[in-house]
């Protein structure tokens, strides 16, 4: 099965390559436009000089089963068109652009020429927070904070703050009928952000403080009298009168941990049983982020 990775940055390298370049049957092939980077890559991993390209149309004439993008998202627009062109079942790492006509577009040409198209929300597959769609959900509290980082308001949701938009949709229990969204925004930067998703019997919180001075992600998810807490993905508290705590064992790879392991075999066993993914979902996604971009963006004008 050949495989092609496009883009080498600090994600590629620790959790995707990691899993990429360990499975039997997976012939891996590296792109990415800077030669010493292509160099150390495929050195670390003792790949072939066939295995190095240093342009997309080499990589994409090697006849690839399947692809994983990871450049910078200005660039996934025209990197996923050619593979999507080409007939390359493709597996992008959020988002999938930054306007949404270009999502729109991209999930739309997907679907017409029957190829699979998949967004890395590795999230849904992190154990701690499957876990948590199996407990009651009357309420949902996500929190994704960082330290001295405000930032130009669509970069930021929808490099970042997606997660969190993501999330949410996956753990609420029902239909959402009412959005609400709050921020605070300083010469042109985002400093935090509010969105509020309800429906019937439930609501849900999703937060993101670019200068909370702590680097934390905490999701709880309560209802029923009980409390399911995790913390940066790896530690599960369940709290029903006394807490118990459940830490992820030593030798649990990162990620896998963060769900990016189990996501990659999900889409590789896709494809391997001619499986046509839609991310026709993930949009929805998209879409959602589209609305707080408006929403923030809008408050600041006025």
């Amino acid at each position: 099965m050949k495989v092609g990775c496009i883009g080498l940055g600090d994600i590629a390298r620790k959790a995707y390559l990691p899993v990429l370049g360990t499975r039997p049957g997976v012939e891996l092939h590296l792109h990415t436009r800077t030669p010493a980077t292509l160099a150390e890559v495929a050195d670390a991993l003792r790949l072939p000089a066939g295995q190095r390209h240093a342009d997309l149309d080499g990589l994409i004439a090697q006849g690839l089963d399947a692809a994983f993008v990871h450049a910078p998202t200005v660039t996934h627009p025209e990197i996923v068109t050619r593979l999507l062109a080409a007939g390359v079942p493709t597996y992008v790492d959020k988002p999938l652009a930054y306007e949404l006509a270009e999502s729109e577009r991209l999930v739309a040409m997907a679907e017409e020429r029957g190829v699979s198209l998949a967004v890395g929300f590795n999230r849904r597959f992190a154990p701690g927070y499957t876990q948590c769609a199996d407990h009651p959900r009357e309420l949902i509290l996500m929190q994704k904070n960082r330290i001295g980082l405000p930032e130009e308001p669509r970069a930021m949701i929808l490099d970042d703050f997606i997660h969190v938009v993501d999330t949410l949709r996956f753990l609420v229990p029902g239909p959402v009928d009412d959005v609400t969204v709050r921020a605070r925004t300083e010469a042109g930067l985002l400093h935090h952000v509010v969105l509020q998703l309800a429906g019937d019997g439930f609501t849900a919180l999703g937060v993101m403080n670019r200068l909370s001075g702590s680097a934390e992600e905490i999701l709880e998810v309560s209802g029923q009298d009980t409390k399911r807490q995790v913390i940066n993905l790896a530690e599960v508290i369940d709290h029903k009168g006394q807490p118990t705590v459940r830490r992820r064992g030593d030798w649990v790879p990162v990620a896998r941990q963060r769900g990016i392991e189990q996501a990659v075999l999900a889409f590789l066993d896709a494809v391997r049983a001619g499986k046509v993914l839609s991310a026709r979902d993930a949009l929805a996604t998209h879409e959602l982020c589209e609305r707080v971009v408006r929403a923030v963006t809008e408050r600041t004008a006025a």
